[in-house]
């Protein structure tokens, strides 16, 4: 008789191993279930559906975690994949609310309304966080299931692995990372970078195949000369080892622009005792048999990482020349670095309404009003990740207090840490005893003072573009969202009548309502003042919310009678096509005869929103140039040339010969830096920006890029060009004329 529990036998051997006390019929029933709804269902590798449910639950029993986990882990993906067989209601009937609730959290988000995939995305991420602060195992079952995606990765096709791998570099392994879990961290990074940066990946593989191949016994004459000391003491250890990972050796050969040489931590010891004195007398220990390296010594015991992490660090010189580094922590410490949070399930009861883990929770309550104040998705990913994968700074109050902030924080986003009233009634701030300005930045171990006074009006709008964290932006745009709504809806509106000032012909103030307030329904606010409040305390971006006023524009006004733009005192009033009919061609309309051919000017690469006029050339068609291009104001002044000149202007952009894109170039001049290329790169990729062509020019210490790539209209080009400016190094950004 075939057992029909047998592909699942290696999970139940991990439940008896952990030596837990699982209702093992819930879960066998889960599987049975689960494989009964995907039967039939294949993976691209060929095997059944039902192999990666299986796959996720081992993953989620290695950590340790109960009986409901272990079941959502199995039924993951049937409300998604299997609509027709089963929904929430029928999985908590069976099974109950509490696996119902971790299951809605993990399945993806697709009968919202939303504008586009990356909306959907970033919607699915949303309701993951709101998920998560209800109930922890959440992020523990979608990190399982993404560590197994990440395995099975190489099946997919190559964009869509390159977009997966983005995703989970971008968001994944930061929340493992937050959470502590080192492990999965690491395994997704290295996942990752194998995709989205094979050559580099492969590279610094074989850089340490190579270093270790020379030293493979390095770490055991290690762990035997430090075991011949620690036995000499009451000390109860336990001796580990590591070569440091190929991701790890990447981000501080780019990030910090080091040689494979310069990585001190490349070989690692750890040293796990049963107390914290203990661990202060193995480094004493350490310190006596080897040298030190100076400024290489980290307390994380006295002062943890944001993600619970505690451990000695410190960096030494072994008798051979080769510099390693030694972690000492308690068996506690190690649990809670190996699996952070999860360590609760894993060593202890894993009641997951205990006080002591939603002490440690805060954090992602404060991670979810940050980001749900965010209605743009580029800015919701950015802030999400400062806030939940940065470099720290330690600061001190004025009380001895240590306070942990993102890298390159300012003394505003201090205030805010400390308190949303400090913040809000801030007037300066002083660093080590003297006066500092507001957007200063301090540096581990200063001691940090805030300046209030209660005739304070309130934060600046200027502190939205200074502030680094996600917390500090959030609390400025509440204080103005609820003390300057009048304001606000004043500035916003200055905003959306910019904009309506640029399409193709003027709307009544009825019209403009109408339109605005469609928009605002589409973003779920209530009426026009709503999107109007939104824009001026810089909850949306008037540049991201283009497209959607284009589009309830051509939806509310009707065809009416194009008012004749002026084009700078050049009238084509002597052309042969000026009596015509306007004729649409590549997304223009023009003055001249059905089939012209229509190209697109080089020297000036015209966007839609941008005036423009068309130039008869002889023998290739009309040439559509921007209205402030050089060449169009140099023929003008040439008889010969005069007559050549034809009205031209956008057509709607729903119109049947409207184009996508355009292509349009940019010109970026960098500081020379190893991955500044790539970093371009990515964030071009994560708007979805097709690179058409690129090249490059080194100038002393900096280097010229030039690129064409492709974008939707002007609007679209300046909201690039901003992404762009942000990044660490870039110089100058600005439209480039006649680069290909």
């Amino acid at each position: 008789m075939v057992d029909k529990y047998q592909e699942i036998s290696a999970l139940l051997d991990i439940l008896k191993t952990n030596g837990k006390n699982y209702d093992l019929e819930k879960i066998k029933a889960s599987f049975l279930y689960a494989k009964e709804l995907h039967e039939g269902q294949m993976r691209l590798s060929g095997e059944p559906y039902i192999m990666h449910p299986i796959s996720v639950a081992e993953i989620v029993a290695n950590l340790g975690l109960d009986t409901d986990s272990i079941c959502a882990a199995f039924l993951h993906d049937t409300v998604e994949d299997c609509p027709d067989k089963t929904n929430l209601d029928e999985i908590t009937k069976i099974f109950g609310s509490d696996v119902a609730l971790l299951v809605d959290g993990v399945t993806k988000i697709k009968s919202i309304n939303v504008e586009d995939k990356e909306e959907a995305q970033i919607e699915s991420i949303r309701k993951m966080l709101l998920a998560m602060s209800k109930d922890i195992r959440v992020i523990f079952i979608k990190l399982c299931d993404r560590v197994h995606n990440m395995r099975t990765l190489y099946v997919k096709k190559d964009a869509k692995r390159r977009a997966t791998a983005l995703e989970t570099m971008h968001v994944y392994a930061p929340l493992a990372h937050r959470l502590g879990m080192q492990k999965v961290k690491q395994e997704l990074e290295n996942y990752a970078l194998q995709y989205l940066d094979p050559i580099g990946y492969n590279e610094i593989k074989a850089h340490i195949e190579e270093k270790y191949g020379k030293n493979v016994n390095f770490i055991e004459t290690l762990k035997s000369k430090v075991t011949e000391e620690l036995t000499h003491t009451s000390i109860n250890f336990t001796l580990g080892g590591r070569v440091k990972t190929v991701y790890s050796v990447y981000r501080k050969m780019y990030n910090q622009n080091k040689t494979f040489d310069e990585i001190y931590d490349f070989y690692a010891l750890r040293i796990i005792v049963d107390t914290e004195l203990e661990c202060y007398t193995a480094l004493g220990l350490i310190h006596e048999m080897y040298k030190s390296v100076p400024g290489r010594f980290k307390d994380y015991i006295s002062t943890p990482k944001p993600n619970m992490y505690q451990s000695l660090h410190t960096t030494v010189i072994g008798k051979d020349g080769i510099p390693f580094e030694v972690q000492i922590r308690t068996r506690e410490m190690h649990q809670v670095a190996e699996y952070g949070i999860a360590a609760h399930w894993k060593y202890k009861s894993g009641e997951k309404s205990s006080a002591d883990i939603d002490t440690k929770l805060d954090w992602i309550s404060k991670l979810i009003d940050t980001e749900n104040e965010a209605i743009d998705p580029e800015d919701f990913i950015h802030a999400f990740k400062i806030d939940i994968f940065h470099d720290e700074t330690f600061v001190f109050t004025p009380k001895g207090d240590v306070i942990a902030l993102p890298l390159g924080s300012t003394l505003i986003d201090f205030a805010y840490k400390i308190h949303t009233g400090v913040g809000n009634k801030m007037v300066g701030g002083k660093i080590n005893g003297r006066i500092a300005p507001i957007d200063s930045v301090p540096q581990n171990g200063n001691i940090v003072e805030i300046i209030t006074s209660n005739a304070s009006k309130g934060p600046s709008r200027d502190w939205l573009n200074i502030v680094k964290t996600g917390e500090a932006r959030n609390k400025i745009r509440q204080w103005f969202k609820k003390e300057k709504r009048a304001e606000n809806i004043v500035v916003g509106k200055a905003l959306v009548d910019k904009e309506f000032s640029h399409f193709r012909s003027a709307c009544s103030e009825e019209e403009k309502i109408t339109i605005v307030t469609a928009v605002a329904k589409r973003l779920g606010m209530m009426d026009a003042d709503d999107l109007y409040n939104a824009l001026g305390y810089g909850g949306a971006s008037i540049s991201k919310l283009d497209k959607k006023l284009r589009d309830e524009y051509e939806k509310t006004v009707k065809e009416k009678d194009v008012k004749e733009t002026p084009i700078v005192q050049i009238e084509p009033t002597v052309s042969p096509f000026s009596k015509r009919r306007s004729k649409s061609h590549g997304g223009v309309l023009i003055d001249g005869e059905e089939g012209c051919a229509v190209k697109f000017a080089k020297c000036c690469n015209p966007l839609p929103g941008e005036d423009i006029v068309g130039f008869i050339t002889k023998g290739y068609g009309i040439s559509i140039h921007r209205i402030d291009c050089p060449n169009v104001h140099s023929a003008y002044t040439n008889e010969e040339y005069a007559t050549r000149f034809v009205k031209a202007e956008w057509d709607a952009p729903n119109s049947s010969s409207y184009k996508s894109t355009y292509e349009s170039a940019i010109q970026i001049l960098v500081t020379n830096r190893m991955s500044i290329l790539a970093d371009i790169s990515i964030a071009l990729s994560e708007m979805k920006i097709d690179i058409v062509s690129i090249n490059t020019k080194n100038v002393e210490d900096t280097t010229l890029i030039n690129m064409t790539i492709s974008c939707r209209d002007i609007s679209h080009f300046n909201s690039i060009v901003a992404r762009i400016r942000s990044i660490k190094d870039v110089i100058r950004v600005s439209r480039a004329i006649g680069a290909r």
